[in-house]
């Protein structure tokens, strides 16, 4: 077990967003955040990156309390991908660099350099490290940002819709990178999604969220036709193709 998230409460001002939010994620898993709109979902995210503070509960990594850790340290620990990654006149090799921020004291050091490098080649980015990141397709741009994040060596990836605004081919690459690199590197990636399909495809676990609550969190067993019709309100059913499970909406 990597995260332990104990009863967790958050509300903007009087409004509660989050309720007794409890779950665990081990070393290695993807798990799929799933809820409609409102649900509390990026909050969630942001709760456990300490971007926002939760009023009540405890968020342990690797058993150390979150609460007792600076930023820096957190850095070190958990990195954000959040939903709009822009890109801007700074090149592919030096927007992955910025990763290592957090271990930087005075210069870029020959680690920091290497670890840029290697990390680039893992992504098969090195034919565009001397890009501009604002000339990438939107699907390299998030590849970029994946590997940002991966050059603070974290422990767990955070990530709120990951294929946001990519077509088919671009959303299974990504989603494909994040199973890949959850299993090679021992990272535990928590991801925010609307596909449930794709959830399906790369998830180890599955969080269900229905008014700021957990409404049903496990295996792809929760991912059923009673409990889509609860969370969605919609009618659907989940199939089986060549193996591959299927939500198909009726």
């Amino acid at each position: 077990m990597i995260l332990s998230v104990d009863g967790v409460e958050f509300s903007y001002k009087s409004k509660k967003v989050l309720e007794n939010i409890k779950f665990k994620v081990d070393k290695g898993d993807v798990v799929s955040v799933l809820g409609i709109n409102g649900a509390g979902k990026s909050t969630l995210l942001k709760c456990i990156n300490r971007i926002l503070k939760p009023k009540k509960g405890a968020i342990l990594i690797d058993d150390f309390n979150l609460n007792k850790l600076n930023s820096l340290e957190i850095a070190k620990k958990i990195a954000y991908i959040p939903q709009s990654v822009n890109g801007n006149y700074i090149s592919v090799f030096d927007a992955v660099l910025l990763g290592r921020k957090p271990y930087i004291k005075w210069e870029v050091s020959k680690k920091d350099l290497k670890i840029t490098s290697d990390i680039l080649k893992l992504m098969n980015l090195e034919d565009c490290a001397l890009r501009y990141t604002k000339e990438l397709s939107g699907g390299e741009l998030q590849k970029v940002a994946i590997a940002r994040a991966l050059a603070q060596e974290p422990r767990i990836l955070l990530l709120d819709e990951p294929t946001n605004n990519l077509d088919l081919k671009n959303q299974m690459a990504i989603m494909k990178i994040i199973k890949n690199i959850s299993r090679s590197q021992n990272i535990s990636s928590i991801v925010v999604t609307h596909d449930l399909n794709l959830a399906l495809r790369f998830s180890d676990k599955f969080i269900m969220l229905k008014d700021g609550m957990i409404f049903s969190e496990g295996n792809n067993e929760v991912i059923n036709s009673k409990n889509i019709q609860e969370v969605y309100d919609v009618n659907a059913y989940v199939d089986n193709y060549n193996g591959i499970p299927i939500v198909v909406l009726v």
